[in-house]
C-alpha cells in the first residue's frame, strides 16, 4: 500500500527517536512500515489483530499508535473508541483505505490525531509521524500527584499525606514512572525497558522489580492510608487511588 519504498539506510546509523506500534493485518505493509521507520531511528512494534493491539496500548507505552482500520476480529474504529474511552491519550494515526469524507469526519471523531489514506508515500507518512508525534509529546511535569501523594520530580522529594517518604534513586524512578502512567497499568517489559534500561526481561530481573515494588508499598501506602500501588496479576502494575 506504499507508493514508494522506504529508505534502507539503516537505524543504527540515526538516534532513537521513540516508540511507535504498527498495528496493520497485511503482512507486507506491516513489514514494509517496520522497516522503513526503523531505518528513520524509531523502536517499531507490530501487532496484526485488533485484539493484541488492544491488549498492548493498554500494557505498554508508546509515542505514537499507527492504526488500520480494517482489522481481523476486531476493528480499529472500535479499539480506537475503546482506549479513549479508557483514558489513552497516545496519538493515534489512522492509516486506512476508508477515502470518503465521513470516514475521515468519522476516524477523526472517535478520537484519532491524523488521518492517512492508502496507498500513501512513505516521505508523506513520516512527515505525518514526525508532526504528530512532535505535537502529541508531553512536556515533563515538574510536579507529579496521585491523591495526597506528591512527587517533586526537579527536587526527587516524596511526600504521603505531607509526610516525607525516604526513597532510594531506583524506588523513585520507579515511582515516578507508574504516578507519571497513573489509571494505566504498566507491564513488567515496559518497566525493564523503561526504567532499567535493559533492552529484554528475565527471571531475575521481573524478581527484583517486584522486590522494588514491595518496599515501595510498605513506604507509601503505610498503615492507615488508602491504598495506591496495585498489582494486576498476570499483566503488571498500576497506581491510582483506591476505590471506596
Amino acid at each position: 500500500m506504499l507508493v514508494d519504498a522506504p529508505p534502507r539506510n539503516g537505524a543504527a546509523e540515526r538516534p532513537e527517536r521513540g516508540r511507535l506500534l504498527v498495528v496493520e493485518d497485511e503482512q507486507k505493509v506491516a513489514d514494509a512500515l517496520r522497516e522503513g521507520l526503523r531505518s528513520e531511528g524509531y523502536d517499531v512494534t507490530v501487532e496484526h489483530t485488533g485484539e493484541a493491539a488492544f491488549f498492548r496500548i493498554n500494557t505498554e507505552t508508546f509515542e505514537l499508535i499507527l492504526l488500520d482500520l480494517g482489522l481481523p476480529g476486531r476493528d480499529g474504529l472500535d479499539i480506537l473508541q475503546a482506549i479513549r474511552e479508557g483514558g489513552v491519550v497516545t496519538p493515534v494515526l489512522i492509516l486506512t483505505a476508508r477515502d470518503t469524507v465521513g470516514d475521515r469526519v468519522e476516524g477523526l471523531n472517535a478520537g484519532a490525531d491524523d488521518y492517512l489514506v492508502k496507498p500513501f508515500a512513505f516521505a508523506e507518512l513520516l512527515a505525518r509521524v514526525q508532526a504528530v508525534v512532535r505535537r502529541g509529546r508531553p512536556s515533563d511535569p515538574r510536579q507529579l500527584a496521585v491523591g495526597d501523594l506528591a512527587i517533586e520530580m526537579a527536587t526527587r522529594h516524596v511526600t504521603r499525606d505531607g509526610a516525607p517518604v525516604d526513597l532510594t534513586a531506583k524506588e523513585f524512578d520507579l515511582l515516578a514512572y507508574l504516578a507519571r502512567h497513573a489509571h494505566r497499568v504498566v507491564s513488567r517489559d515496559t518497566l525493564v525497558r523503561e526504567v532499567w534500561r535493559e533492552t529484554s526481561s528475565s527471571t531475575t530481573l521481573n524478581n527484583i522489580i517486584d522486590v522494588h515494588v514491595s518496599r515501595l508499598r510498605r513506604k507509601v501506602d503505610r498503615e492507615g492510608l488508602a491504598k495506591l500501588i496495585h498489582t494486576v496479576r498476570g499483566v503488571g502494575f498500576v497506581v491510582r487511588e483506591e476505590e471506596p
